[in-house]
């Protein structure tokens, strides 16, 4: 098979899946399952965002235990050659979440379809509305820790400065005039962008092509490391896919505001 590049364009996808020779690809897709019924990319198959979660409270964006991964990966045949295509229909947070589930199990053969559905739509190529079935593989994971970030590392970050806090929520949520959690407002000295701004609405959902220039201008030029979250670590799938792309080192705090704002001791900022 084809090398594909770690964001792959709607067109180099629909050559590489009209080439008989592409068995180790796996094209996965994590948007809602009505949309994926209405129409998918062909090959794809469906997987659950949620089967990607702990799914417990108070922190249910936390990843999935062990077992529950080596379920998802044994669904979707994971071989040591697989490379899966990732995609969703709402610009790439349940994709970026996949992929960073993926560089916690270590397996980095993966691409992201820029635009997911909204962009392949806008090629005008073709869909399939039939559900399609991997064959199944037994699976052995182990987990790699580094792309994760954990409560006491943006605790640590606080004092040390050593790390850049990228909050992909909206800005009400950022300045506390809304949320989800017992306190509201923001962890000291994280910065603000909003995971949509980093989409191309009028280009089918892409990332925007001045993604570099953007975030340095908002103070986020990948000198330092990266630590992203939003309410559970979803939207923030988006914002860690951006900055993989972009070459930086980044992790995922995968508490996120669900841990952090009803934590009684976590310090807040409004």
């Amino acid at each position: 098979m084809k090398e594909l590049e770690y964001l792959v364009e709607p067109e180099a996808l629909h050559a590489l899946i009209n080439d008989t020779q592409n068995s180790s690809l796996c094209i996965v897709d994590l948007g809602s399952q009505a949309s994926y019924l209405e129409g998918h990319i062909p090959g794809a198959v469906h997987l659950p965002a949620q089967a990607l979660l702990i799914g417990q409270a108070p922190t249910p964006g936390k990843i999935a235990t062990l077992a529950q991964l080596e379920e998802v990966f044994s669904y979707l045949g994971l071989e040591k050659d697989t490379h899966f295509v990732v995609y969703d229909d709402e610009g790439g947070g349940w994709a970026g979440r996949f992929i960073w589930t993926l560089d916690v199990i270590g397996h980095q053969k993966y691409s992201y379809l820029n635009g997911g559905i909204h962009a392949w739509r806008n090629q005008g190529f073709a869909l399939e509305t039939h559900s399609n079935q991997r064959l199944r593989a037994p699976v052995t994971l182990t987990l790699n820790e580094s792309p994760i970030a954990e409560m006491t590392d943006v605790v640590n970050n606080i004092s040390t400065n050593h790390a850049t806090i990228w909050d992909a929520r909206s800005p009400e949520e950022y300045r506390g005039q809304k949320g989800n959690a017992a306190r509201l407002g923001h962890i000291p000295g994280a910065i603000n962008i909003e995971w949509t701004a980093l989409m191309d609405f009028d280009n089918g959902y892409k990332i925007r092509s001045d993604a570099r220039e953007f975030l340095a201008a908002h103070g986020i030029d990948g000198s330092k490391p990266i630590i992203t979250h939003c309410q559970s670590h979803h939207r923030s799938g988006f914002t860690y896919l951006v900055g993989k792309v972009l070459g930086f080192s980044i992790r995922g705090y995968h508490g996120s505001w669900a841990e952090w704002g009803n934590h009684p001791e976590t310090p807040v900022e409004r």
